[in-house]
């Protein structure tokens, strides 16, 4: 959630109409708010939104929100953009660095004390939370009278460039900003690595802002300031063009006039483009997603109390979406606001369905847990490890038959490649680094691993001892298996991961759903081990779903 604060006052100028201020605080909170402490009486006020509504980040949002909600100006807002002459370039070397450069101008706006605080306000909620802490997107406001376009972003180096950052007096390079200003150090980890920084300059050279750094004072915007420049940098190109149309609009509230910047190196060529984007939806679908069979004529109000412009032919309601809103990615998105502006007082009571059912443990978790109280009857200790395995321990190093198993993209280290298909050679590495502990280790884990792209239940249980044998393994397989309960065969395992004669296969059903067995030395000694280990692993899914209830 994210809080903006503004007076009330300032709320019914710009919503151009006197409000009770119960109802208002109602309404807002209709709307998607959460008015807090606020109560009636209050001018200064603190409202929270959801993250998905960055639009509603400045009291200039908000009373255009309420002004649709409320039927003053119900229905899409257009903005009338004007052309100008200002020209802004994005030149090659700086995209490396910051690739995303985009302009809007807003002329004719009248600054005062609170224009400057809300203006302010919004561009670090977006800061914060659309730009990620200025990772994602930064922004920059600067009075357009004191610069000549066109404006450049480039690269530029930090121990040659100097100028005077807002704020301070003096001027200062590159690098002794990221050094000694408080923003600097703030946001300096934001440039590690490069040797050039980025830089927005004028047509004489004179440094608007060094994003996502700082702004130069020579463009710092005052009560004085009539007309303004609006830059964004950033990373994504669609969060760069949402918060040029957010603070272009909201500052077009304000009386502002919004005008078009010519951009070349961009992926447009002007900005800002307000043009609405459609998406049309199923009607049915609405109405089973809010619960209510409203109609064709209500879902069109009700988008329009959200502020888009809608239509309705047969099951396909149309909404039109203005440029500002970010929040739509999906059909579910204009159902909400269906939802919403349809009211949630119109609902009507419901009763609550008096059929009660309770909770229960899926029958795989009831398998497993009876099966962990088993391991620890016969002395094992449980284990939890990693999903994440490597192809060398799972079949090079044990012997495991290989099979199909999901690897990682760009592993961030060779243990970590690839989702485990067996449990034993996580076990495995657990004993390797407990080899300096007393003998014996007995531990086991029930847990999922990956075949074919699916998660299927083990059970793994490992022995090391000075002396472990066959015997040992197969009497600790019967113990299991007596407990379970079943039809269960054996047949001779040949797998490498077992000494010659001393495997086996557990059989149930005709199929081979377990191994078990005396480890063999070459694979004991591939895990950096010396003592004898046995093992038994088997796939405990197929009969968690059938037998849960009858384990004991």
């Amino acid at each position: 959630m994210t809080n903006v604060n503004f007076s009330y006052k300032d709320l019914e100028k710009l919503i151009g109409k006197e409000l009770p201020q119960d109802k208002a605080l109602e309404d807002l909170q209709m709307i998607g708010s959460d008015t807090g402490d606020t109560v009636p009486g209050d001018d200064a006020m603190t409202v929270e939104f959801f993250p998905n509504r960055p639009d509603l980040y400045s009291v200039e949002g908000i009373a255009r929100a309420m002004r649709q909600y409320l039927g003053i100006e119900p229905g899409l807002k257009t903005y009338k953009v004007e052309d100008s002459d200002i020209k802004a370039i994005v030149t090659p070397e700086v995209r490396e660095i910051r690739p995303y450069f985009m302009c809007a101008a807003v002329k004719g706006v009248e600054i005062d004390d609170t224009v400057l605080r809300s203006m302010m306000e919004l561009q670090e909620k977006l800061h914060i939370t659309v730009g990620r802490k200025r990772t994602k997107v930064a922004i920059g406001i600067h009075d357009l009278d004191k610069v000549v376009p066109p404006f450049t972003f480039s690269a530029a180096d930090p121990d040659k460039t100097s100028f005077v950052p807002l704020a301070k007096t003096q001027k200062m390079t590159m690098r002794e900003i990221l050094e000694k200003h408080e923003k600097g150090r703030a946001y300096a980890r934001l440039l590690d690595g490069f040797d050039r920084y980025p830089l927005i300059t004028d047509a004489n050279g004179s440094v608007l802002s060094f994003p996502p750094i700082i702004n130069g004072a020579l463009t710092a915007v005052t009560v004085n300031t009539r007309n303004l420049l609006i830059d964004v940098t950033g990373f994504d190109a669609s969060a760069v063009e949402e918060c040029v149309n957010i603070v272009a609009t909201a500052l077009a509230e304000r009386g502002g006039t919004i005008c078009r910047v010519h951009m070349e190196g961009a992926p447009k060529e002007s900005y800002p483009d307000l043009e609405p984007r459609k998406m049309t939806v199923s009607l049915a679908e609405c109405r089973k997603f809010i619960g209510v069979p409203i109609s064709p004529e209500d879902a069109v109000a009700s988008l329009r109390r959200m502020g888009l412009d809608a239509g309705c032919e047969g099951d396909r309601l149309t909404a039109v979406i203005p440029a500002y809103r970010m929040d739509f990615l999906a059909a579910a998105d204009v159902y909400e606001d269906v939802a919403i502006g349809y009211g949630f007082g119109n609902y009507g009571k419901q009763k609550v369905p008096v059929t009660q059912t309770f909770g229960r443990l899926l029958p795989e978790t009831d398998f497993s847990e009876k099966l962990k109280d088993v391991m620890i009857g016969l002395g094992y200790t449980e284990v939890t490890t990693l999903t994440l395995s490597n192809h060398r321990d799972e079949f090079e190093i044990s012997g495991l038959p290989e099979v199909d198993s999901v690897t990682v993209k760009n592993p961030i280290t060779e243990d970590h490649t690839c989702l485990r298909s067996y449990l034993l050679p996580s076990l495995m590495r657990i004993l390797r680094h407990n080899k300096h502990r007393d003998l014996p280790q007995r531990i086991f884990e029930t847990g999922f691993v990956i075949r074919d792209a699916k998660t299927v239940l083990h059970l793994c249980a490992l022995q090391a001892a000075s002396k472990s044998s066959f015997t040992e393994a197969k009497s600790l397989t019967e113990a299991i298996l007596s407990e379970i309960g079943g039809d269960f065969s054996l047949e001779p395992c040949s797998y490498p991961t077992f000494i010659a004669g001393r495997g086996a296969f557990i059989v149930y059903k005709g199929k081979r759903i377990g191994i078990f067995g005396e480890m063999s030395p070459a694979v004991i000694a591939g895990y950096e081990m010396t003592h004898p280990v046995i093992a038994v692993e088997m796939d405990i899914s197929g009969l968690a779903a059938e037998r849960s209830g009858r384990l004991f």
